[in-house]
Formats: C-alpha cells, sequence, structure tokens
C-alpha cells in the first residue's frame, strides 16, 4: 500500500507551514498559528471525500476503531461480531473497549461471512465490525440487512481500504462509524495516525470528545475552562500528520488508479493459467488495488508455488500469525475456523505498488507457472 511512494514536494510544503509557526498541537494558540489548521482541515478534506458528514483524526487506526467502540456506548461486555481474518489491531480494540469479540468465518472475497454472521448473532450481541480486508468492501448488502433485521451498530474497519468503494459509494459510510489508518504501510499514509467518519451528528460529538479526554470543543471557550462531557483518552491527531494528510489525500485517486493497473497488467496474465482462480470481490471496480490476490487448488500446491516464486524473485505476501492466529489465541475459543484456514492456506498475495517493475514481475509469474 504505497502513499509512503509519494511523498514529495508537496507534503514539505505542507510540514513546513506547520513547522514555522512551532505549533504542533491540533487546538489553540491562535494568535501564534495564523490560522492554520491542519488536522481540521485533513478532517474537512477527507470527509468530503469519502461523502461522510463528519471526521475526527485521531493518532492510528487502532485508536480509531476503539474510539468508534467505546462512542458507541455499548452495554460492557456487548459481544461485537468481527472476521477471524483481519489485522490484531481489530480483536485488541474491542477488547480494550470492554466488548467481547466474537469471531467469523471469512468466505472467498477474504471479508467476514454474510452466513456466519446470522449464525453468531445472540442476545448480547450488539454490533458487527466489518473488515475491508486488502482494498475490497465486505457484503455490505447482506450486512446492512442482517443490522436492520436484528438492530445492530456497524463499525466499518476500512484501515486496509481508503479509497475503496461498494456500489459507488465509499467504504467508512455504511455504518454507524467507519475507521481508517494512515500509518506507513497504507495508501495514504502520515507516518501514523488514522480518521474516524460518521453521519450522525450525536456520535460524532461522543467521538469527537471521547478521543481528546472528554473536551466538548466549544467555540470561544478555552481548553482549560470547558466541562469535560464523558470520558475518553489523549487519542489527538498532532498538526504534522494532518500537513502530511492534506497532501496525501491529493494524490489519492492518482495512488488508487496506477495501483489498479499494475494490478490489473499482472492479473491478466495469470488469467491464462487454469490452476488459478482469484479472490471473489463484492465490487471489483470498487476495490483499490493494494493486492493480487489468488488461489492454488490445495495447500500443498500453493506453497510449492511459492516457493517457486521465490526463486524467481517474487516474494509472497504473509497472511498467517498477525492476521489469523492471533486474533484466536486472543479470545481463546475453541473453534478451528477450518473453512477460513482452508481458504487461506491455498492463498497467494502480491503487494502492488507504483513503481514497481510490472514487466519483471509478468516474467517471473510466467516462469513460475510455465514450469508448476
Amino acid at each position: 500500500m504505497p502513499g509512503r511512494e509519494v511523498y514529495g514536494e508537496e507534503e514539505l510544503q505542507e510540514v513546513s507551514e506547520v513547522i514555522k509557526r512551532g505549533i504542533l498541537f491540533r487546538y489553540g494558540f491562535e494568535t501564534q498559528r495564523q490560522g492554520v489548521f491542519k488536522v481540521k482541515q485533513f478532517e474537512d478534506e477527507f470527509s468530503k471525500y469519502i461523502g461522510s458528514k463528519y471526521a475526527v483524526g485521531v493518532s492510528s487506526g487502532t485508536a480509531a476503531l476503539q474510539t468508534a467502540l467505546i462512542s458507541l456506548n455499548l452495554p460492557k461486555g456487548s459481544i461485537v461480531l468481527t472476521p477471524c481474518f483481519t489485522f490484531v489491531a481489530t480483536i485488541e480494540a474491542i477488547e480494550w473497549s470492554g466488548y467481547k469479540p466474537v469471531l467469523c468465518e471469512i468466505d472467498e472475497s477474504l471479508n467476514i461471512s454474510s452466513e456466519d454472521i446470522n449464525k453468531k448473532i445472540n442476545a448480547r450481541t450488539k454490533c458487527i465490525l466489518p473488515v475491508h480486508m486488502m482494498g475490497s468492501s465486505c457484503d455490505m448488502e447482506n450486512i446492512l440487512d442482517i443490522s436492520k433485521k436484528h438492530n445492530l451498530f456497524i463499525v466499518e474497519d476500512a484501515c486496509q481500504a481508503t479509497g475503496a468503494e461498494y456500489r459507488g459509494k465509499k467504504v467508512g459510510t455504511f455504518g454507524e462509524f467507519g475507521t481508517f489508518s494512515f500509518d506507513y504501510v497504507k495508501v495514504l499514509t502520515t507516518g501514523e495516525g488514522g480518521m474516524i467518519t460518521t453521519n450522525d451528528e450525536i456520535l460524532y460529538k461522543q467521538a469527537d470528545a471521547c478521543h481528546d479526554h472528554g473536551h466538548p470543543h466549544l467555540e470561544n471557550v478555552p481548553r482549560g475552562v470547558e466541562k469535560r462531557i464523558r470520558k475518553g483518552f489523549d487519542f489527538r491527531m498532532n498538526e504534522v500528520q494532518g500537513a502530511l494528510g492534506i497532501a496525501q489525500l491529493k494524490k489519492l485517486d492518482y495512488i488508487i488508479k496506477k495501483q489498479t493497473e499494475n494490478k490489473k497488467d499482472i492479473k491478466d496474465v495469470l488469467k491464462n493459467y487454469e490452476f488459478i482462480t482469484f479472490r471473489k470481490h463484492f465490487d471489483e471496480d470498487g476495490e483499490i488495488g493494494t493486492f493480487l490476490t489468488f488461489f492454488l487448488p490445495d495447500k500443498q500446491k500453493a506453497e510449492k508455488f511459492k516457493e517457486k516464486m521465490k526463486e524467481n524473485g517474487i516474494t509472497p505476501g504473509i497472511l498467517n500469525y498477525w492476521h489469523f492466529f492471533a486474533n484466536i489465541e486472543s479470545v481463546q475459543t475453541k473453534e478451528k475456523f477450518q473453512k477460513s484456514r482452508d481458504i487461506l492456506e491455498k492463498t497467494i498475495v502480491i503487494e502492488v505498488l507504483i513503481k514497481m517493475d510490472v514487466e519483471k514481475i509478468i516474467d517471473a509469474l510466467k516462469k513460475t507457472c510455465d514450469n508448476f
């Protein structure tokens, strides 16, 4: 996910405005900062890009998830359904919010299975946390239907899918909250950082206060005399991160365009081999091309194929511990998630970059396939 590939003069210019004034804190110091509020500007521009009414910049994607979950004010111990295949931060955020994560199987989209969501719902279930893994949207039509039927909240984890769409609408705008990550290996990066989006004014005010110790952020009222409205944390985004985000957001459509072009060129070659099948997409036109994901017939063939890839100079992506086994360990479940294991064991992933040598990758994959 190559936001880091396009750092340049635009980022330097935005950051220099902050450094020249010396105000890295996002609030206050109005005279010294001379009207420069980079985090606020980034929030406004990001919400416009995504299509949400509100946005709150935070210190990480994990902070975005935890702030969003806590801001729902669910009873402690409430069950939140989420996929077994996701980065461990998803599970950590649920646990640190005081809720109980219950893992669901994935399907061949590598996203949460709507069928398994239905099986896992009980009286304590209060929220579904779908994860748009590796830049491709979940089955949002069915997830929305399930949430309405059972009166459940939805918090979307779009940390790996900034800019992705589902049927013409950006992910992160379907649920009560959307959450995004801008760490160094994301498609839009501020080094660290994250964003929360919502269309609900009450939830926005809860998240805005929660991420900053309970401050209500009243206009023309100094921070030191504001009355605290709730408990919270210090999950604030700083002005340098906001400045980087402003510059990166302007490049996001270009990043996605180049990624999807590179991915298509590689995928078109692999389509010629009958033993290769591809990841399911609920909206292939809306995915952002950060990874090319395909399947071999079984685990043994997939392992052999990956070894051949390495021999030809391609390093496949890693899907195991931090995105699957660590989650199972964390929730201490006896469920084996055999369906998900079977899918992941035959899965091969190639990261797609902007500046990758596509012809070299294609040549290496042809050699791998022709001699497989």
